[in-house]
Parts: structure tokens; C-alpha cells; sequence
């Protein structure tokens, strides 16, 4: 099992006078890999994730968020590689329109960007982290299908939050596993809104789980501190977790990293 904080970015993890620049290596020190998430919001260069495999040991290891575009979350044209932009259709609002022929140029950048990291062994999967806003009878799970299958042969686990999926579980469970997606398992706020989803422990592929851990507080998540007894309870699911690999990510913000370390002790 691996136990991840998502991102490096939180200046309270490491010791003063640790620059911005040299967070990822510190990380590295702490804890054995990173839910890379600054790629959902723009692709790096290919010289910036040789870096991110330089400046880590070989054991630490990356699970990267995708751009959100792939994800069908609203994304701004600045936010594509400066190359991909020219001819790209926007709306009114300037928001990116995703097309066929932009989501097999979005695939392809990303699997040439992190080709450092697959190819030194270090990449865990890929995180297709999907809006709210897709649901059913809007949208329909195949979509998602040539994304999957474009970044083969690494894993992606797809992270549904819409909770009206869970109405018809079991045939979405059934895509998973025809598709070759992992699930993604996670721990969130429970109230009324569309993106509280249920608590479903799923395994889908055989070689991956994954659990994302999100906080407890839907007004605050960024600041919700997992208790003892809540690091207790996630531990007692992820153990159900039957795969070969389990990676678990927290990204409840700045006490993201202590609940990485803490769930470490309580499964092993």
C-alpha cells in the first residue's frame, strides 16, 4: 500500500528555507510517492517531469492527475500547451471545447510528457478526476472510453462525483472492468449535494486500487484534520481493497501529508 498526500505545494510541510522549487525533493524524504495534481490544471513540460525523476529516489513514485479538459471539466485556453491552442473552439465564456481530434492531441501530449516517469518505472497511473457535472442521461461512461484506452498501457483510475452513478452500480462497475478502468474508492462530505458520493469499496482491476481520501467537511475541505478514529476507519477500508497495489491519496489540503503518514502505520 501506498499512501500519498496530493500535491507538494503546502509550505508547512517542510523546514524553512525550503524554496518552491525544491518541495519535491523534500517530499520525497517524507513519504513514498505524490498524487501529482498541478497537471489537471496545465500540462508541465517534458523537461519539468525529467526533473520530477531526477530529483526523487527510485522507490518514489507518481500517480498524475490528467488536464481537466479530459476530465470534461471547463478549462481555459491558457491552460493548453502553446501549440495545441491555435484553432481550438472556445465558448462565449472562453471555456475550451473539447473535440475528437483535441482529446487524441491532449493524449498523446500527456503520455509524451510523462514518458520519464513510465519509463523509469515510477509512474503509478494516470487520475481522470471527472466534473460534477457528469451524470447520467447527460453524459454516458463511454465516453470517457478513448481516454482510457489512449493512455494504455498505463492504468487510469477514473474518479466518478456525481452520486447519481451509484443508483445503477452495478453496470457501472461492469464498464470498469470491460474497460479496464480502475475505481477509484473515496472518502468525502456526506450531505445532499450532487458530488456526495457513497462510501463503495471496488476493486476493478487486479493490479490497482486506488482511494482518495477528500476530508469530511464540505464547507472547508482543504483545512479537515482526519481524526484518530477517522484514520481508523479508512484503514479498515482500504484493507479490504484485494489488488495488487493500493494507492491511497489524500488531498484534505494542508493535514494532507500527516494523514498519509498516519494511514501508513495503521495498515501495515
Amino acid at each position: 500500500m501506498l499512501a500519498v498526500p496530493a500535491g507538494w505545494s503546502v509550505p508547512e510541510w517542510y523546514p524553512e528555507g525550503v524554496e518552491p522549487r525544491e518541495r519535491l525533493r523534500a517530499l520525497a524524504e517524507l513519504v513514498g510517492g505524490v498524487e501529482a495534481d498541478s497537471p489537471f490544471y496545465a500540462l508541465p513540460s517534458a523537461d519539468t517531469v525529467a526533473r520530477w525523476t531526477a530529483i526523487t529516489p527510485e522507490p518514489f513514485r507518481f500517480a498524475v492527475k490528467v488536464h481537466r479538459a479530459l476530465s470534461r471539466h471547463a478549462a481555459p485556453l491558457d491552460s493548453l500547451p502553446r501549440d495545441l491552442r491555435e484553432d481550438v473552439e472556445t465558448t462565449g465564456r472562453g471555456r475550451i471545447v473539447l473535440t475528437d481530434e483535441l482529446q487524441t492531441a491532449l493524449i498523446e501530449r500527456t503520455l509524451r510528457i510523462f514518458e520519464p516517469l513510465y519509463a523509469a518505472g515510477r509512474l503509478t497511473c494516470f487520475v481522470l478526476q471527472l466534473t460534477p457535472a457528469f451524470a447520467p442521461g447527460e453524459n454516458q461512461l463511454a465516453e470517457l472510453e478513448p481516454v482510457v484506452q489512449g493512455l494504455a498501457p498505463i492504468p487510469v483510475a477514473v474518479e466518478l462525483r456525481n452520486r447519481d452513478w451509484f443508483h445503477r452500480l452495478d453496470r457501472v462497475l461492469d464498464w470498469y472492468r470491460e474497460t479496464g478502468a480502475a475505481f477509484v474508492a473515496v472518502d468525502a462530505p456526506q450531505n445532499d449535494a450532487p458530488m456526495a458520493v457513497p462510501p463503495v469499496d471496488a476493486v476493478t482491476r487486479s493490479d490497482l486500487a486506488y482511494f482518495r481520501a477528500l476530508g469530511r467537511d464540505a464547507k472547508n475541505r482543504m483545512e479537515y484534520r482526519y481524526s484518530e478514529d477517522e484514520v481508523q476507519q479508512l484503514a479498515d477500508r482500504i484493507r479490504s481493497l484485494d489488488a495488487d497495489h493500493v494507492t491511497v491519496a489524500f488531498a484534505n489540503g494542508r493535514y494532507a501529508l500527516e494523514a498519509a503518514r498516519k494511514i501508513r502505520g495503521q495498515t501495515l
